[in-house]
């Protein structure tokens, strides 16, 4: 698993990390800006796919920050793919759209 994007792209810091007997990370718990969360590796024998495998999501993860554009250009030079560019919403947001290295799509979202 490539954690190295999410350090780069999120400031994310890695807490503690679980691996499995072949050295393949189980679960590694990370945080980014005090928000904690799990990446487990892809197990297709407990249905866990890598999205790529599939062509396509079945989760989007919002993660607001304070900037949208400079954490799209962070996560762009991290490996990240944009798949939309950030623009104003009507709603209230600035927002825009990308894919990292494992195929999982992130909205970086802030309230303008």
């Amino acid at each position: 698993m490539e954690l190295d994007f999410y350090k780069k792209a999120f400031d994310a810091v890695e807490l503690r990390r679980w691996s499995n007997e072949d050295g393949s990370i189980h679960v590694a718990e990370m945080s980014i800006d005090g928000a904690m969360f799990h990446f487990h590796e892809e197990k297709p024998e407990a249905g866990i796919f890598n999205p790529e495998r599939h062509h396509g999501v079945t989760t989007t993860i919002g993660l607001m920050v304070g900037d949208v554009d400079s954490i799209m250009a962070r996560a762009v030079a991290a490996g990240a793919r944009e798949t939309s560019r950030a623009q104003d919403y009507d709603y209230g947001y600035r927002q825009g759209e990308i894919i990292d290295p494992l195929g999982h799509r992130w909205i970086i979202e802030m309230v303008i």
